[in-house]
């Protein structure tokens, strides 16, 4: 599965100074509901999540906890940044081939670079085109 969501409002509030730990976090939360992660990686202003989704959880019930989880921890780890962190409602969720594993991999790994040259909206909207997901324009970013 490739998972993004961003931050409410899509302020930049995942910082440099935890942005490795938060990634290395929500990696951890996806091991421990039984999904191995293969790549977890973003900017300042969302997170791509690659996994294997186990067959315990629905892919809703699994984005809950780890945005619950990972909201909790980064309030409790950093309160100053934390008082305004939360993340948006929704979240785009697809499906990745076998076969894509290792390009969605590298494309998540490489997200600072990459968004040196297009935007996260353009970005989000681009990925949903690509993958044929359906999206209503006006509950786009809740």
């Amino acid at each position: 599965m490739h998972v993004v969501f961003s931050t409410k409002d899509r302020l930049p509030l995942i910082r440099p100074s935890f942005r490795d730990d938060l990634f290395a976090y929500m990696g951890g939360v996806l091991n421990g509901n039984d999904c191995q992660s293969l790549a977890v990686g973003g900017a300042d202003d969302h997170v791509h999540l690659c996994f294997q989704l186990g067959k315990a959880r629905s892919i809703q019930a699994l984005v809950g906890e780890v945005k619950s989880s990972s909201s909790h921890w980064v309030k409790e780890k950093f309160p100053a940044e934390g008082r305004l962190f939360y993340w948006q409602a929704g979240y785009a969720a697809m499906s990745v081939s076998a076969s894509h594993v290792e390009a969605v991999r590298s494309y998540i790994l490489s997200q600072e670079q990459h968004h040196r040259k297009e935007s996260f909206e353009v970005e989000f909207v681009r990925l949903l085109r690509k993958n044929r997901v359906g999206y209503d324009e006006r509950h786009l970013w809740d």
